[in-house]
């Protein structure tokens, strides 16, 4: 699992970029979003990545945030939605703009995206209603939701667990409250799946 790239905007195009690491460019799916947050070609860059394995091929997509990537995982796992879909859908909303749209049921915000019909939002914001009901919303409780580093990290491995986004970065929360700033991601982890089976 690539959980994210560190290097080097090497080139961008419609809907991907290459971004170099130790020499290496990789090619990674964005969406416009994303796209647009990326530095100049040749500044340095992070960019949080899901890794997308079929039966002959493999795909890197990469997102300015992790909000962002653990939206387009929410995204895939409806029926339906695959992740050129998810990819326009988070390049017509932000992932505050689509919690809002999902909480209130409104269907119509997430089909101004291309290639969603109404019959397709519907679906998505009745199954995914569920699984971002405990996700705040508003500036302040983005930036708690998102945590950076290795909290970041740690919220990315519960999600990788099956945990919800809402209990992966409350666990997270709560552990690096206890262990402090500076903690690790081993201890992150370990204290994270304590607080979330509690």
């Amino acid at each position: 699992m690539i959980a994210h790239l560190k290097g080097v905007v090497a080139s961008t195009g419609i809907d991907h970029a290459v971004i170099e690491v130790a020499g290496v460019g990789y090619l990674v799916g964005a969406s416009a979003r994303t796209l647009a947050a990326l530095p100049p070609v040749g500044e340095a860059c992070l960019v949080h990545t899901e890794l997308l394995v079929g039966e002959d091929f493999l795909r890197l997509v990469g997102f300015a945030g992790a909000a962002e990537r653990d939206w387009f995982r929410l995204l895939t796992g409806v029926q339906g939605v695959g992740a050129r879909v998810a990819l326009a859908i988070l390049s017509a909303l932000e992932p505050s703009d689509l919690s809002r749209a999902v909480m209130a049921q409104d269907k119509a915000t997430v089909a101004r995206a291309n290639g969603v019909g109404p019959k397709l939002a519907e679906r998505i914001v009745r199954e995914l209603k569920d699984k971002v009901g405990g996700v705040a919303l508003g500036p302040a409780a983005a930036a708690q939701a998102v945590p950076a580093g290795a909290g970041a990290d740690a919220v990315s491995a519960l999600l990788n667990l099956g945990f919800r986004p809402a209990e992966a970065s409350a666990a997270v929360a709560a552990a690096e409250e206890e262990l402090g700033a500076s903690a690790g991601l081993d201890a992150l982890v370990r204290l994270a799946l304590r607080k979330a089976a509690k």
